[in-house]
């Protein structure tokens, strides 16, 4: 055990802190508390959360600070499954009965569980531990006290696998809204329980970190994470958002001659990269969102990109009609020349664009998961560059081209 020290903290007060930062955060708060205070701070969290904080702790300090508390033994089994996964927010099942049991021996072996502990089901399990069925704890109230667990339980029950990825586990139960989920192995034996509204609580914060996933923003960092922290998990992705902001403007570079010629084409290379941006985030949001539900079905990537860029085009062609003939407008006041000229390439630019970026914005997910990586991580950073160094060069280069 690690020596109690003199701190501010109450432990309520504690328990927020914990709760509002990131892990490593968290953990290296409560380091300098004893064992016991950490596995009362970890107890009022969600299990989830209780074993992610746990991990960041020695390995020998983990058993330490489970020993501390009933639920310490759940800590300990979900690190044996991948991060993300139904296994870590998995809990023991308290009432758990072998089928033949009598009604009248369950209700009087949970008389006094029940008052440490909300009881929904009880789980029944064969001579070989597997689960065979549920009864939900009030049936019992109804059932005589002769009767077998195994005549009025209901049998073949929905259970959960323990490396069940979050995102599919939910996809399974969001139709079911139970209060609890058994969770079972491959051969069908209990291995414990998950709480649905632990379940949607994890799921919530996964999806609460998708939008900081796309510009760089790791799903780690919380309100309360404190700034030196926050700085390393921000600051290498504005790095390569640097670099590649560079490779942009060696774009615009490479054409500098043709926009000193034509100093009016400056004026809308912003108007052409936002709007392509803003389509290509369009479909970027879209394709995520049918990720997260499931929709992006094998083989359905290519409809899926085509999609998108049919929209980009039509969208494309409408505004780059109203760019057009501010161009034009513009152009004329000015006296620059071929204002015609000038016009078309910006619609055609816009057009033309904006289509790629749709793509883009589709396949930049996609492909990122194909490659092992989360589809969020950065891939606004990733589409931004794609659709400025594609939209630039192609108004540029129809300018040099057709103009100069």
């Amino acid at each position: 055990m690690s020596d109690t020290v003199i701190r501010p903290d109450p432990l309520p007060e504690l328990i927020e802190r914990v709760r509002a930062t990131d892990l490593k955060s968290a953990a290296r708060l409560l380091t300098p508390y004893s064992d016991t205070e950490i596995a009362q701070v970890l107890a009022a969290l969600s299990t989830g959360q209780a074993v992610e904080v746990l991990e960041e702790f020695p390995t020998e300090r983990r058993a330490t600070i489970a020993a501390e508390t009933a639920a310490g033994p759940d800590w300990l089994e979900g690190h044996r499954y991948p991060e993300g996964s139904v296994g870590r927010l998995m809990e023991r099942a308290p009432a758990v009965f072998f089928e033949d049991t009598k009604v009248g021996q369950v209700i009087t072996t949970l008389r006094d569980v029940v008052r440490a502990k909300q009881i929904v089901y009880v789980f029944c399990i064969d001579a070989q531990r597997r689960f065979t069925g549920v009864v939900a704890f009030r049936e019992l109230l109804y059932a005589s006290r002769t009767d077998t667990l195994e005549s009025v339980m209901v049998r073949s029950p929905f259970s959960l696998r323990p490396g069940t990825p979050l995102p599919d586990a939910m996809r399974e139960v969001v139709t079911r809204h139970y209060p609890v989920y058994p969770v079972c192995d491959e051969a069908g034996h209990l291995l414990g329980l998950v709480r649905g509204s632990v379940l949607f609580e994890q799921q919530a914060f996964e999806i609460s970190a998708q939008a900081g996933s796309m510009v760089g923003v790791e799903k780690e960092e919380r309100l309360g994470t404190p700034w030196p922290r926050a700085l390393r998990y921000r600051h290498p992705w504005l790095q390569l958002n640097l670099l590649t902001a560079f490779v942009a403007g060696a774009v615009v570079g490479v054409f500098q001659g043709t926009i000193d010629r034509i100093v009016l084409l400056a004026v809308f290379i912003p108007v052409l990269s936002g709007q392509c941006s803003n389509t290509g985030c369009q479909a970027l949001a879209v394709t995520l969102r049918g990720m997260t539900l499931n929709e992006v079905k094998p083989g359905s990537a290519l409809r899926l990109i085509s999609k998108e860029a049919w929209l980009g085009f039509l969208n494309g062609a409408l505004v780059g009609v109203v760019a057009g003939i501010a161009m034009f407008v513009l152009a004329t006041s000015q006296e620059t020349a071929a204002p015609w000229t000038l016009s078309f390439i910006t619609f055609f630019a816009m057009t033309v664009s904006c289509m790629v970026s749709g793509m883009a914005g589709a396949g930049v997910p996609l492909l990122l998961k194909r490659m092992g990586a989360d589809p969020a991580t950065a891939s606004s950073i990733f589409l931004t560059t794609a659709t400025d160094v594609f939209s630039m060069g192609v108004f540029l280069g129809l300018a040099a081209w057709l103009i100069v």
